[in-house]
């Protein structure tokens, strides 16, 4: 009796604002806007945009880096982000403007027509609309501008590394990609997943936002859910895709959407890469810890968007009606629901809320009962200002109940006794809600037991409720009791209900 479930739970994001501020002090960002405001005409580009070798030592003299290769290294990337993210442009001697990406990614992280080494006048330095939007736009354009420079460094990060190809460069320069073993589609897609999961780790009910051992970051693209103690096979697997994240996070953490420790390079040295992943007493510290910062989560969700995947984040229903809100919330986790519910009652205010609310509470379908669940939750928050309306569906054949419960919680008086007919259809639809939650299974197991201990004959009584789910809810209830006796008055019950044709199957 389940219905779709949303993908992912919700993620808590910080404000616009606050995550622009992050944005603009990402290094990498930060690096590449002080490039753009330092470069002007004078500035020598190759063929493909880059830095030429004469002015990468002044570029890195401005942005602090060491005065050799790994300084020169660090600016020149810092260059191309400037370039890929609009900070600066290039016009071409003809009078155009050159495209941002060219030569430095775009999907592939590099250009096949670029030769290493060109060092050719490409044209005119200017600087890009972006430039001044990173201080005086607002929060949104920082985040677009910055979520551009996240695709040039994820297309970086999947690129090969110059060490795989260099011994496929010809003579003439140019580079035999046909023989390098790479597929941008695959790399892209195994760093898809690896983050996809650090971002279900770092979103998911109980997560405390602790860095995650990379062996298992690993490991959870890798080893197959069913597999019991992973083979010689797949711990080679898991050892390789480490190495491979171990580069690609180190790309990826300038850009802001994560904090890495590498490898320890002394277990290379020690041990060789053969020796990975560690065994159960070791250091797993050493062996790599990476988490997702805030942005991070902000970007990994704007790329999953992008890709369709349904990746919820509290406050996207705020601004809509109550049915929305309620069945929107209604797989979510309770802390999640709770907070979702409040920014809408914020955004609302309490005048006409509880009405919406409770005429978005009924239905008969699946979700309906965790429609209700919520409804009393979302009722709780309104206060004593929702009195008006909750008495108001006294009578209601499907609310009725949760209004008596509603105001006998807030002592209110001259509360009318529900029939017992009521009491019935209100603990069949309070499992109902339960089941389609798929909370903690002990829990719901008390849950049963007392609601069924309540009465004396329940289930004599149980089988005739007029309700959508009282043959499942019976069944389960079957399945969870722990007195032998009452479990098998329960599957009775559940047959007479289905028999009765009572039930939506």
């Amino acid at each position: 009796m389940s219905a779709e479930r949303p993908t992912l739970p919700p993620v808590r994001l910080r404000t616009e604002a606050e995550l622009a501020r992050d944005a603009l002090a990402a290094p990498l960002l930060a690096r590449a806007a002080r490039l753009a405001r330092w470069a002007g005409p004078d500035t020598r580009v190759g063929a493909g945009g880059e830095l030429s070798d004469a002015q990468l030592p002044a570029a890195a003299e401005l942005l602090g880096l060491a005065p050799d290769e790994d300084g020169a290294a660090e600016a020149s990337e810092a260059w191309r982000l400037a370039v890929d993210t609009g900070l600066v442009e290039i016009e071409d001697p003809a009078g155009g403007t050159g495209d941002p990406g060219d030569g430095f990614g775009g999907d592939e992280g590099f250009d096949e027509d670029d030769e290493p080494g060109d060092e050719e006048q490409a044209g005119t330095v200017t600087a890009g609309e972006n430039l001044a939007l990173l201080t005086g736009g607002s929060p949104a354009d920082v985040l677009a501008i910055w979520l551009d420079g996240l695709e040039a460094a994820y297309a970086d990060a999947t690129a090969p590394a110059f060490d795989d190809f260099a011994d496929l460069i010809g003579e003439d320069g140019s580079v035999d990609f046909d023989a390098l073993d790479w597929d941008p589609e695959t790399e892209t897609e195994f760093l898809d997943g690896v983050l996809g999961n650090l971002y279900l780790l770092t979103v998911g009910e109980g997560a405390d936002g602790a860095p995650v051992p990379l062996p298992a970051l690993a490991a959870s693209v890798i080893v197959p859910d069913d597999m019991g103690e992973p083979t010689d096979d797949v711990l080679e697997q898991v050892s390789d895709a480490m190495m491979r994240l171990d580069d690609q996070f180190q790309v990826l953490e300038p850009i802001g959407i994560v904090e890495y420790q590498p490898v320890d390079e002394a277990l290379l040295v020690e041990e060789g890469e053969d020796a990975l992943p560690p065994g159960d007493e070791e250091d797993v510290t050493r062996y790599g810890m990476v988490r997702l910062t805030p942005l991070g989560l902000y970007g990994i969700r704007a790329r999953m968007l992008d890709a369709g995947v349904d990746a919820p984040a509290i406050g996207d229903l705020a601004d809509k009606g109550a049915d929305a809100l309620l069945g929107g919330v209604a797989h979510y986790p309770e802390s999640a629901a709770r907070a979702e519910i409040q920014l809408w009652l914020t955004r609302r205010g309490p005048d006409g809320a509880a009405a919406e609310l409770l005429d978005a509470a009924r239905g008969a379908d699946e979700l309906g009962p965790l429609r209700r669940l919520h409804c009393q939750q979302a009722l709780a928050l309104v206060g004593a200002e929702a009195e008006p309306a909750v008495r108001a569906v006294l009578d209601d054949p499907e609310l009725g109940g949760l209004a008596r419960v509603w105001l006998a919680e807030h002592g209110a008086e001259d509360v009318p006794a529900p029939s017992e007919e009521m009491i019935f259809w209100l603990a069949i639809d309070t499992i109902a809600a339960q089941l389609e939650a798929a909370g903690d299974l002990e829990e719901l197991q008390g849950l049963v037991e007392g609601l069924s201990g309540q009465h004396s004959g329940f289930f004599e009584e149980a089988w005739r409720v007029d309700h959508p789910a009282t043959a499942d809810v019976l069944e389960a209830m079957g399945r969870l009791h722990s007195d032998k006796k009452q479990a098998k008055d329960a599957r009775k019950a559940a047959f007479k209900a289905r028999s009765r044709g009572g039930s939506a199957d």
